[in-house]
């Protein structure tokens, strides 16, 4: 009944347009991308009892009880514990289900982040309107977790291998959507939320219907536009280079996942992931506050510290923090295909020797900016550095295809992502918790910032090593050419010989460049739109 889902039936045929598969790998990163987005729901869920203001649990009650308690409200950092849901189960699922996907096919794997993503939203609206928190983190943490995982790796090694002349650039496009979805997702959900307020509900759970709605349908069509190239593809006009030597970084064999996550090489560029992602995500949560604490009333010519300010003033930077937030969300997406891009031209472990030296830098030099008062420094220094955390996750995917190979770099991509959710948690730890030691310690919150700063730096250092340590792969872990055509048998490749016609898709439409126009307007436009709400909410930080 569901042999349409199979790897098999997803095989293009001859005069497939490639140019079709980045749209479909973007219609779902867009969607997942709103997880980053779903702090747009904390205030209004903080309220959902007492509508107007909060109505606080009392204070004897234990925390089990507050956990099903249909009477008070849920406190924000109750519903904070879903990001660290989303990324946990992201990273795990990856590493899970990763050789399973290079089996099954992107196609099936998209198609079970979709049902996974929206049920979650499906059931964290039930939670909502039963007032159960469970129903939440189980919902879109848990469930909408694994869905995070599946849908973040399904395109990346069908990309990879429709795009081996632009490994980093394919990889870029794709995983841009998931920066950018938070663009689109976070208007659209504030809008719904206003459309659907009563005076006895906030209008996060018809939100959340409704947001489900909308994302099954652009993640399936996503899911049922993925095509796989047959084995031995190659762009039209395109050679594969000559055989590498042993001493190059870019290989033309290929490991197996049961072997490639036991190879010193790999643990080195798990490191390297974490170390670099550990470093931005601290900052990408905190940059808000940083901004509001640093600059207090310089922000809007007025010689005062935060705390000094009135409940006027403090409105005033916040709408200026706003907007370096969104500048911030702008650099990361713009990096993730900027730098995934030019790594095709330098190399992987070159783009993050850049990675990692110019952030150095960079994070050495934003306490000295901060305390001269020189607010364009301090602004494109962090513009810079979240512009490489996004570029490290977009290049990582060709980093691995250049060491490893493209047969299973997709499940080789999924088990490395468990840095991420590593980092997930280390990085806002070290951030918030140095930020409020220091404060325990009488430091201005104006400087509370500046030991966390130089720690990320010597963070820095440490991927620096790790990257420069980094070696080929040893000749006895690559596949022997028996094991290769066993591993293609299981994940039912087939030859470039045997796919003359595929299944359905060697037809015009599947070659005109009219409809790769319309695939990529239907996610181009939502993306541009969000660009330019994010321009506008920037704007204010330079007026």
């Amino acid at each position: 009944m569901f042999d349409f889902l199979a790897k098999e039936h997803t095989i293009a045929g001859t005069g497939f347009n490639r140019w079709l598969v980045p749209p479909a790998a973007l219609a779902i990163h867009l969607c997942i991308g709103m997880a980053y987005g779903f702090s747009v729901f904390w205030l209004p869920l903080s309220k959902a009892i007492g509508i107007k203001d909060p109505i606080a649990c009392a204070k004897e009650m234990p925390f089990f009880a507050e956990i099903f308690a249909t009477g008070c409200d849920w406190k924000i950092s109750m519903l904070g514990w879903m990001y660290t849901l989303f990324f946990v189960f992201l990273g795990s699922s990856a590493a899970l289900f990763g050789g399973w996907l290079e089996h099954a096919g992107p196609r099936k794997a998209g198609v079970v982040s979709a049902l996974c993503w929206c049920g979650g939203l499906v059931i964290s609206a039930l939670g909502v309107y039963t007032h159960q928190i469970w129903m939440l983190w189980l919902g879109s943490g848990v469930i909408g977790g694994i869905g995070l995982g599946l849908g973040y790796i399904s395109p990346v090694s069908t990309l990879i291998k429709w795009f081996p002349d632009r490994r980093g650039m394919a990889t870029g496009m794709a995983i841009m959507g998931f920066g950018g979805g938070a663009m689109i997702g976070a208007p659209l959900a504030d809008k719904l939320m206003k459309y659907y307020a009563t005076p006895v509900s906030v209008g996060v759970w018809e939100t959340f219907l409704t947001m489900a709605a909308i994302y099954l349908v652009f993640m399936l069509c996503g899911a049922f536009g993925y095509r796989v190239p047959p084995a031995g593809w190659n762009p039209e006009g395109w050679t594969a280079p000559p055989a590498q030597t042993n001493n190059a970084m870019i290989t033309d064999r290929h490991v197996h996942l049961a072997t490639a996550w036991k190879t010193r090489s790999f643990w080195l560029i798990w490191a390297v992931l974490m170390l670099n992602v550990s470093a931005g995500i601290g900052i990408l949560g905190m940059a808000s506050p940083l901004l509001q604490e640093v600059f207090g009333g310089r922000l809007i010519g007025v010689d005062l510290a935060f705390n000094d300010l009135s409940t006027a003033q403090k409105g005033q930077i916040a709408a200026i923090a706003a907007g370096f937030t969104g500048l911030l969300s702008l650099f990361n997406i713009g990096g993730r295909f900027v730098w995934a891009s030019f790594s095709d031209y330098i190399g992987r472990k070159a783009t993050y020797l850049v990675f990692f030296a110019l952030g150095f830098v960079l994070y050495a030099s934003i306490p000295s900016a901060a305390h001269a008062g020189l607010l364009a420094v301090f602004v494109l220094a962090f513009c810079i550095i979240l512009s490489m955390y996004g570029g490290g996750f977009a290049t990582i995917p060709a980093y691995l295809a250049d060491m490893f190979g493209t047969q299973m770099v997709g499940a080789i991509h999924g088990r490395l992502l468990t840095a991420w959710a590593t980092a997930g948690v280390l990085g806002p730890v070290l951030v918030n918790y140095i930020r409020e030691y220091q404060i325990a310690q009488g430091v201005p919150k104006a400087q509370a910032y500046d030991v966390t700063m130089y720690i990320l730096a010597g963070m820095l250092v440490l991927g620096f090593i790790c990257n420069l340590l980094v070696r080929p792969v040893a000749a006895k872990d690559f596949m022997t050419d028996a094991e290769l055509a066993e591993e293609r048998r299981l994940a039912h490749d087939r030859s470039v010989a045997n796919s003359v016609g595929g299944v359905g898709v060697a037809s015009a439409a599947a070659s005109s460049p009219g409809v790769a126009v319309m695939a990529w307007a239907a996610v181009g436009i939502p993306l541009l739109v969000g660009v330019w709400i994010t321009l506008q909410k920037a704007a204010i930080l330079f007026k």
